[in-house]
């Protein structure tokens, strides 16, 4: 005997309930016990200075005069950007974008090693350039605290230590994103705290603590720790 339709509705109704009621626990859950309101702080010197406490602590320095880096970000996107002139490859899937930095309508797009000027080439270098904000953000972020438009306070934590927070106003994918960097003694990061507009929940904590040191001396993350949720980078090099 076939089910009515009202029957089905109520089947249907029911599972989607099923389904997504303890979804809606857990993220309420989640909500309350981790959103936080973003911190005020202090712009000006002591704000710049701890900034700068934080690229020695980093050896900006080797960062600045490493011209080739290269990673792979969650083993789905790998990179090979050449800092020099600003040029990076993005590679995904059957995809591989030749992004252009400095402009991207020169970028060149690839589909299984053919060149690709068809109506989806802008898509795929609209995605090259949203992949490249963020991944390359899990690498280097900590470096990007005096690029323009960036705005730097100083923030007294709950433990009264200072901690660095950097505000996004121009630029990337999501401009009016914040982090707040949590620092060691020596003014390395350990941990960034989020305001961003992707993710739902402000204020979640990333691990920023395994650490390599490139050929060309700079210091890259190999991997964070965000709530249950490992973000691996691998493939990681620097070269002058």
């Amino acid at each position: 005997m076939p089910l009515k339709p009202k029957k089905i509705l109520k089947i249907f109704v029911s599972a989607l309930v099923f389904l997504t009621l303890p979804s809606l626990l857990l993220f309420g859950f989640l909500y309350f016990k981790y959103n936080e309101a973003l911190p005020t702080g202090i712009q000006g010197e002591k704000a710049d200075k701890l900034a700068l406490k934080m690229l020695d602590a980093l050896d900006y320095q080797a960062y600045k005069n490493t011209n080739h880096l290269e990673w792979t970000f969650k083993k789905r996107h790998h990179y090979s950007w050449d800092k020099a002139n600003n040029i990076c490859e993005v590679s995904w899937k059957s995809y591989k974008v030749i992004l252009d930095l400095n402009n991207t309508n020169n970028s060149k797009v690839f589909i299984h090693n053919f060149k690709n000027e068809s109506e989806l080439a802008p898509e795929l270098i609209d995605k090259a350039i949203t992949f490249f904000n963020n991944d390359s953000f899990w690498l280097v972020g900590p470096y990007k605290v005096f690029d323009k438009g960036v705005e730097r306070r100083l923030v007294k934590t709950k433990n009264n230590k200072d901690a660095l927070l950097v505000t996004y106003t121009s630029g990337g994918s999501t401009p009016g994103d914040s982090y707040l960097w949590l620092l060691n003694d020596n003014g390395k990061p350990y941990a960034c705290k989020m305001w961003t507009s992707i993710l739902p929940i402000d204020g979640l904590e990333a691990s920023w603590n395994h650490w390599t040191t490139t050929d060309s001396g700079a210091q890259l993350p190999q991997f964070h720790k965000l709530m249950v949720l490992g973000l691996e980078i691998t493939d990681v090099e620097g070269k002058k």
